[in-house]
This record gives structure tokens, C-alpha cells and sequence, in this order.
């Protein structure tokens, strides 16, 4: 029977977690278009169906965000739905332990987190890098490309000393769009600005297109192409630029090495890995924070202080995670305790409240 009971159980809670993943990217659809369509609508390559195909695109990647708070609205909902139709009533009766029944849903929540390391984090980033690229030949104004050149790269070259901001990067890091480049002099002003619609990685220097240079004292000059000297590799640039949160799973590890053998800090990627791989866990906690607060049987209703408390549990877990990354990112905490530290401590006030409530 029990193999029987914990099929149904598991396919109620991937049911449940199904239409949830359903209802929260519908709704992520929507406002992320709402404000993209908004943001980018004035720019002269922007179209409806573009700004429908780059929302689809970056819609995986905050997709990730909300997985935590899924595993835990899917268990609060599949088991408050189990006890309203006395389904669970009569699996205690029958003398199956919460321990019993609570497999399928902890089973459920380790397939959703390996689902979303192998298959959703890979296509998030993938989605994140197009949707870069098709809103990169949309245009864009000077307004913006102010706002959003951020100096990244800094590069000696030949005595000239200069630091590269871009809006994006595509071409694993090899092409820059909307691109500002500041030159000092041995003193340390600013001697030469140049704006470029993009630049590209040659061997050996930076091929800048459409580029606008301002001198003090003179007036602004348009040149169509110009090569800026560089010693900068590839793999350099993509180490520098990329975002940890960006690069797929399986090529973290290989990133960690590259941005060691550069000499980079590599807490921010070491901790997105361990992140990424203590994903799973955090959703089990997640799911005996769930089980927490929707195991007490109810005749009408579940207390609605009680199915709250539950919400702010899984919340506070969250926040903590990402505050805790953020400390591991930063080199505050070392990475392997920044990820693992919240969801161990999480599982055990879990399956501790889960011991006192079932067993006394």
C-alpha cells in the first residue's frame, strides 16, 4: 500500500508545483514585458515581438529566484488540500508515520532543485546572453548609454592609461556594446573620451565603431572605426566582466580555475557553485517548513495565523540565504559556509519542530 499511497501523494504535490511554475511565470511575463516595453519602447529597433521574444528569454533566470518560495507554496497547498479531504486522516489511521508520507514530497523537492541546476540554470543562461543580443540591435539613446557605461576594465598600455565601461557583452567577452573609454594622462586627469557603438577583441587591440571623441578645449569629432592598442586576452575579459550568476552551472568549475590562473578573487563564483549545489536542500527545508505548519488536522480551515507563520519562515530562510551568499560573495564568509550554513541549519529546526509535533 505504501508504495501505492506515495505515488499519489508524489504525483498531487508535481501537479500542484506544475501550475504554480505556470501561474508565476505567467505573471513574470507579464510586468517584465510591461517594463521592458516601457523602458526600451522609445528605441528605434524596438518592436512588440521582439520585446516578446527578449522577455521570454529572461524570463528563466528570475524564474530561479521564486524556485525556493514554489517548493514551499506547492507543499503548504498539496498538504493543506490533503487534510481538508480527510486524505491524511486516514493515512495516520492506516498507521503510516508523518516520516512515511512526508518521502514523496521531500523526493518531489530534490527532483524540482536538480531540475533547476541541469536544466533551468543552463537555459537561463543561455536566454540571458540572447536577450543581451537582441536588445543590443534595438539601439539605444545617450541618455542611456551614460546611465549604464560603468567602468568594468582597466588596461595599461604603452604608457596610456585607460578604463573600458560597456553596457553588455556579448561573444563570450570578444564584443562590447555601448562602449565609453577614458584615457588619463601621467597626472591622472582625464585627457581623451571616446564613445563607441561597440568594440571588438582583435589580437592585440580594440576595434572601436562609430566612435565620437572629446578633447578638452575642442569640439567633439566622429570617426567611423578606431583601434585602440590593448594587451588584454579573452578569457581575461570574460573572467572580468562576466556575472556569477550568468555563467551555467556546469562551467563554473572550469571558470573558478580560469579566474584563479588570472589571479581574480574567486568568492563570488565559489559561492554561486555551492548556491547551485545546495539548491536542492534548501527546497527540502523548504518543504518541512510546509509540512510545519499544514499537518494539523482542521475540520473547517487552517489557522490563518498558523499558514502565515509558514509564509514568514520561508521568507526569513530566503532572505538569510541571500544575505549569507552575499556575505560569501564579498569574502566576509568563506563560500562553503555562506551556501551550506542556512539550509543545514534550516532542515534541522525543520525536522526538530516535526519531531516535537509528531512524536512529542
Amino acid at each position: 500500500m505504501i508504495p501505492t499511497l506515495g505515488f499519489y501523494f508524489f504525483r498531487r504535490y508535481v501537479v500542484t508545483t506544475f501550475w504554480f511554475l505556470i501561474g508565476i511565470f505567467s505573471l513574470i511575463f507579464i510586468i517584465d514585458f510591461s517594463e521592458m516595453a516601457n523602458r526600451a519602447g522609445a528605441l528605434p529597433g524596438y518592436t512588440t515581438t521582439g520585446g516578446l521574444i527578449a522577455t521570454a528569454l529572461r524570463i528563466p533566470m528570475i524564474l530561479i529566484q521564486t524556485v525556493p518560495f514554489v517548493a514551499l507554496f506547492a507543499g503548504m497547498a498539496t498538504l493543506i488540500a490533503l487534510n481538508r479531504r480527510y486524505e491524511l486522516v486516514v493515512t495516520r489511521a492506516a498507521g503510516i508515520s508523518v516520516w512515511q508520507f512526508l518521502r514523496p514530497f521531500v523526493v518531489g523537492a530534490l527532483l524540482l532543485g536538480l531540475l533547476t541546476i541541469l536544466a533551468i540554470n543552463p537555459i537561463a543562461a543561455w536566454g540571458s546572453r540572447k536577450a543581451l543580443e537582441l536588445e543590443s540591435t534595438w539601439g539605444s539613446t545617450s541618455a542611456a548609454r551614460a546611465e549604464n557605461a560603468i567602468p568594468w576594465l582597466r588596461q595599461i598600455y604603452k604608457g596610456d592609461q585607460a578604463i573600458i565601461g560597456a553596457k553588455a557583452v556579448l561573444d563570450d567577452g570578444t564584443r562590447l556594446v555601448h562602449v565609453s573609454v577614458i584615457h588619463f594622462d601621467d597626472d591622472g586627469r582625464i585627457s581623451l573620451r571616446q564613445d563607441a557603438d561597440s568594440a571588438t577583441l582583435e589580437d592585440g587591440y580594440w576595434l572601436l565603431k562609430n566612435v565620437q571623441e572629446t578633447r578638452n578645449g575642442e569640439l567633439p569629432r566622429r570617426l567611423e572605426e578606431v583601434q585602440l592598442g590593448t594587451n588584454l586576452k579573452q578569457e581575461f575579459v570574460q573572467e572580468s566582466l562576466e556575472k556569477p550568476e550568468s555563467i551555467p552551472f556546469f562551467s563554473l568549475g572550469r571558470k573558478i580555475e580560469a579566474a584563479r590562473s588570472f589571479g581574480f578573487p574567486t568568492d563570488a563564483l565559489e559561492t554561486q557553485f555551492h548556491s547551485m549545489l545546495s539548491m536542492p536542500l534548501l527546497l527540502v527545508a523548504m518543504t518541512l517548513i510546509a509540512a510545519c505548519v499544514s499537518l494539523k488536522f482542521s475540520r473547517f480551515n487552517q489557522s490563518r495565523s498558523v499558514i502565515l507563520g509558514g509564509i514568514l519562515s520561508g521568507f526569513m530562510l530566503y532572505v538569510v540565504t541571500v544575505l549569507v551568499k552575499a556575505f560569501g560573495s564579498s569574502g566576509v564568509v568563506p563560500p562553503f559556509v555562506a551556501a551550506w550554513l542556512p539550509v543545514v541549519v534550516a532542515m534541522s529546526l525543520g525536522a526538530t519542530i516535526l519531531l516535537h509535533q509528531e512524536d512529542g
